[in-house]
């Protein structure tokens, strides 16, 4: 009996793993580690027009150095806001999106972000990786950080 429980709870534990990762509408390819883009940054060599599509006030509070405030990327004024910010860029121009409000396979404004950039013709967007929220994965580890606000308020 012990070894069926075990059995079933694995599954139900595979199931949802691959139910998660069904419902990202990313590759795992444009996904950025928090790292790699601090590295960029630190050594000036980021080229992607980085976007913030948390809600106002986390970006205001304090945000990625460079970002612009476009969201929240869950409502459809957020979704005009973020419309508005890219609108000339090429449709090839990187293009790296996060939020960090919460654990990313919860967040509600990257997913349709997201969504709303390719379905506009961007094909190199690319979403920060923050598992758990922007105060333990960016900020604690001392990455650049902004107060300044830039962009849409």
């Amino acid at each position: 009996m012990k070894t069926r429980s075990l059995a079933l709870l694995a599954l139900l534990g595979l199931s949802l793993l691959q139910a998660s990762s069904v419902s990202d509408p990313w590759p795992q390819t444009a996904l950025v580690e928090p790292a790699a883009l601090a590295a960029q940054l630190k050594a000036g060599k980021s080229s992607a027009k980085i976007i913030c599509v948390a809600f106002p006030l986390l970006y205001r509070t304090k945000h990625i150095k460079g970002a612009v405030f476009a969201g929240p990327g869950r409502n459809t004024e957020g979704i005009e806001m973020l419309k508005k910010e890219v609108a000339g860029l090429a449709k090839n121009s990187e293009i790296l999106i996060y939020c960090g409000c919460c654990p990313m396979e919860a967040c509600p404004n990257l997913r349709p972000a997201f969504s709303a950039l390719r379905a506009l013709g961007y094909t190199n967007v690319k979403v920060l990786k923050i598992p758990q929220n922007m105060e333990n994965d960016w900020y604690k580890m001392n990455y650049p950080t902004d107060t300044r606000t830039l962009g849409t308020q």
